[in-house]
């Protein structure tokens, strides 16, 4: 393993924030899809790939999730957003009533790939988990067993801010027993 590789990544991970303001510039389709090849490289149950992934660019679209993701206004403003979705049937086919386990774990997988990815391109973005699933799911016909698990802007950081605190792993890990 290259060490300068190695520290870049881990320059990344430290580097990335959760973005709430951002430019107006518009992002080019071709990193959108490269960046979608990457969060599709994420891990999967069984191969499975139980995600989907919805692009947004149409700003009355942009604006109802934004109001579905309790009026969270920052969505709308970013050129592209991206709704995660779980595809329980494709996981449930194999693994019964584990597959929505499992298709859950396979769209968050991709969420963070995706995050890591676009932070590295220099494309900030924000993981936003608080929305009315029913109300996403309308707003993009989602079919009958898919679950929307993240919306995600995308776009050039208009704000820079300060990492946040994060607990002391004394407090939160747990060696071989609780």
């Amino acid at each position: 393993m290259k060490k300068e590789t190695c520290k870049e990544c881990l320059d990344v991970i430290k580097e990335r924030r959760s973005i709430r303001r951002f430019k107006e510039t518009p992002l080019n389709i071709d990193l959108i899809d490269e960046l979608l090849s990457l969060a599709q490289m994420a891990p999967s149950a069984g191969n499975l790939q139980s995600r989907d992934f919805v692009v947004v660019t149409d700003k009355t679209t942009k604006k109802k999730l934004a109001a579905a993701a309790l009026d969270q206004s920052f969505i709308e403003q970013a050129p592209v957003v991206i709704v995660f979705v779980s595809n329980i049937e494709r996981a449930s086919r194999k693994y019964g009533s584990r597959g929505e386990l499992y298709a859950i774990q396979d769209a968050t997988a991709s969420v963070m790939t995706l995050l890591i990815a676009a932070q590295s391109m220099g494309i900030s973005s924000c993981w936003v988990g608080a929305f009315d699933d029913f109300a996403v799911s309308d707003i993009l016909s989602l079919p009958y067993n898919t679950k929307p698990i993240a919306i995600v802007p995308l776009g050039l950081a208009d704000e820079s801010p300060a990492p946040p605190a994060r607990m002391e792993l004394s407090k939160i890990v747990h060696k071989e027993t609780w």
